[in-house]
């Protein structure tokens, strides 16, 4: 009995990494506000709630996605490739604004992993042409 099961392109591989990796990191920023929000003097608690509310939802849809590309889940690119492009603003603010050490690998890893995802094997491996 052979397997039809074509191995994972390595792009989609590193793509994959990536979006895990920046699932972690965002889930270490969320556990930082959640820790400032208890031991912290928060000038406003619902807003302070409400940032690190959506650190944990970004870090758990960065995961999620991660998870359903591993899994060839074609639904779950279009999605990723949005997040990806969203930190294109955020780093050119950033950068704007004085963290250039900060905001020019943003930009990069967002384009580095819009790339690999839409890479001629990655498209494969959804079975898309």
């Amino acid at each position: 009995m052979t397997s039809d099961v074509q191995p994972t392109p390595a792009t989609l591989r590193w793509a994959v990494r990536l979006l895990a990796g920046e699932a972690v990191a965002l889930g270490l920023i969320a556990g930082y506000l959640a820790y400032q929000d208890v031991a912290g003097t928060a000038t406003d608690l619902a807003s302070a709630l409400i940032v690190t509310g959506f650190a944990v939802g970004g870090a758990a849809l960065l995961a999620l996605l991660a998870r359903l590309l591993y899994r060839r889940r074609a639904a779950a690119r279009a999605p990723a490739i949005v997040l990806q492009l969203m930190l294109l603003p955020v780093g050119y603010y950033l950068i704007v604004g004085g963290s250039s050490w900060l905001g020019v690998p943003l930009i990069v890893l967002g384009l580095v992993v819009c790339v690999l995802l839409v890479s001629p094997p990655s498209t494969g491996a959804f079975g898309l042409r």
